[in-house]
C-alpha cells in the first residue's frame, strides 16, 4: 500500500482519486471546493486543507486540474504541493492537459525538488475513469514509469509512453485539437444536412456506419440530434478550446501552420461567447446551424 496525494476532484479526478482507494492506497485529497472532496470520505480518504498538507510525506502525487494557471497554484503555490514535503522520490504524476512549455517548466521544478515527473495526461469519459478504463497518454523515463507502473494500474487499462517528459502532453494537445476539427466539421455537416430536409437521427445513425465515424463524431452527433448540450455534460467548449490553444501555441513553436485547429479554435470561440462556454461540446452545432454564407463560410 502507498500514501498518495489527490490533488483535483472534477469529473475526472474524483473517480481516479476513488480507483486509487479502492485498491487499498491510502488517499489524501484537496479540491478547491471542499464539499466534493468530502464525497470521499465514506471510501476512506483523508480530506486535507491544502495540496501542501494533502501530499507530505506521501510517495505519490497525482494532480487533475483545468489548465496551465491551476496546475501552478496547487504545485507551486504558498500552500502547493512544493510548500510540503512529500517523500523523497515521490512521483509527480500530472495528469491534466496542460501547455506542452509548462509541463518541461513542471517537471523540472519537481525533478529539482527530488521527485520522479511522470507525465501522464489522459483520455476517456468520466465514467471510464469512475472504472479504471482510462487509456495514460506517458512521458517519462523508462526507468521511473517502470517503477510507476504498479501505482498507475488502477487508473487505467493501457499506458502508452511516447518518450520522455512532454511526449504525452505532445500528443495529447495535438489529438485534442484532432477532436476540435472532428467536432466542428460535423456540426456543419448536420446543419447542412438539416436544411436539406435530411432526418438526423438516420443521418446520425448512418455516420456511426460509415467512415468518418470516431468515438468524438458519433457521441457528439447523437447529441446534437438529441439537442441536450446542457445535460450531463462531458466535456465543454471552453475546455476543448483551452486544449486546441494550447496545441496551437505548440505548433507555432515547432514551426508547423496549423490551419485547420485555427479555424476550429475560432469557432469555439463564438460558441463560448454565444453563451455555451459550459455546456457540452455539441452545442457547437448550435452555432452551425445558425450561419449563412455572409458569416465567412
Amino acid at each position: 500500500m502507498q500514501s498518495v496525494g489527490f490533488i483535483g476532484l472534477g469529473k475526472m479526478g474524483i473517480g481516479m482519486a476513488a480507483r486509487l482507494r479502492a485498491a487499498g492506497h491510502a488517499v489524501r485529497v484537496f479540491n478547491r471546493t471542499r464539499a466534493r472532496a468530502e464525497l470521499l470520505t465514506g471510501a476512506g480518504a483523508i480530506v486535507c486543507a491544502t495540496p501542501a498538507e494533502a501530499c507530505t510525506g506521501v510517495g505519490v502525487v497525482f494532480s487533475m486540474t483545468a489548465d496551465d494557471a491551476s496546475s501552478r497554484e496547487v504545485w507551486c503555490g504558498p500552500s502547493g504541493v512544493f510548500a510540503g514535503t512529500p517523500a523523497p522520490g515521490a512521483f509527480a504524476v500530472e495528469c491534466s492537459t496542460l501547455s506542452h512549455a509548462w509541463v518541461l517548466e513542471l517537471s523540472a521544478e519537481a525533478r529539482a525538488r527530488g521527485l520522479r515527473y511522470i507525465d501522464a495526461p489522459v483520455t476517456g469519459l468520466p465514467e471510464a475513469a469512475a472504472k479504471g478504463q482510462l487509456t495514460l497518454l506517458v512521458g517519462a523515463s523508462e526507468v521511473d514509469l517502470a517503477a510507476a507502473r504498479a501505482l498507475l494500474a488502477p487508473l487505467c487499462e493501457r499506458i502508452l509512453r511516447f518518450g520522455e517528459v512532454g511526449a504525452g502532453t505532445a500528443y495529447k494537445l495535438t489529438i485534442n485539437m484532432v477532436g476540435a476539427v472532428q467536432i466542428a466539421s460535423a456540426a456543419e455537416a448536420m446543419a447542412v444536412l438539416e436544411r436539406a430536409g435530411l432526418d438526423l437521427g438516420q443521418v446520425a445513425d448512418a455516420i456511426a456506419l460509415g467512415q468518418a465515424a470516431s468515438p468524438q463524431v458519433v457521441r457528439n452527433t447523437r447529441r446534437m440530434v438529441a439537442g441536450d448540450h446542457d445535460r450531463d455534460v462531458v466535456f465543454t467548449p471552453a475546455l476543448r478550446l483551452k486544449d486546441v490553444e494550447y496545441a496551437l501555441r505548440f505548433a507555432r513553436e515547432l514551426g508547423v501552420g496549423a490551419p485547420f485547429g485555427s479555424l476550429s479554435a475560432s469557432l469555439l470561440r463564438e460558441s463560448c461567447a454565444r453563451g455555451d462556454a459550459g455546456a457540452n461540446e455539441s452545442a457547437i452545432f448550435e452555432l452551425a446551424r445558425g450561419r449563412r454564407p455572409s458569416d465567412g463560410s
